[in-house]
């Protein structure tokens, strides 16, 4: 539904935010942000593994592998101490960006 160039900016602060409360492989990470957004966000394999990837070397997250019976191999990913500090900063961020957005075109009832 939208464009690839609004969630570029973001993607970073929706990983970051699936992965707040729990662990979660990136399969459930994708799924998640989609069940949460309604549908409205929707994230390819192929998109969200390289995001994954950057955001564990950078040290945001860590990613675990594990093995269960009858199930295939699965990285499960956790926020580090630095992810939880980018995760607030980014949040933050993310507020007062989208205040002035709703100020700048007129959806702010100050």
């Amino acid at each position: 539904m939208f464009g690839p160039e609004l969630k570029k900016g973001s993607v970073e602060l929706l990983v970051l935010s699936m992965l707040k409360d729990e662990a979660r492989h990136g399969y459930q990470i994708g799924k998640l942000i989609e069940l949460r957004s309604s549908g409205r966000l929707q994230f390819n394999p192929a998109t969200l593994y390289p995001v994954l990837y950057r955001m564990e070397d950078r040290g945001w997250i860590e990613g675990i592998w594990v093995e269960k019976p009858g199930e295939r191999r699965r990285c499960f990913y956790h926020l580090t101490r630095d992810g939880k500090r980018v995760l607030t900063e980014q949040t933050e961020r993310w507020k007062e960006f989208s205040s002035a957005m709703n100020e700048a075109i007129g959806l702010s009832h100050a």
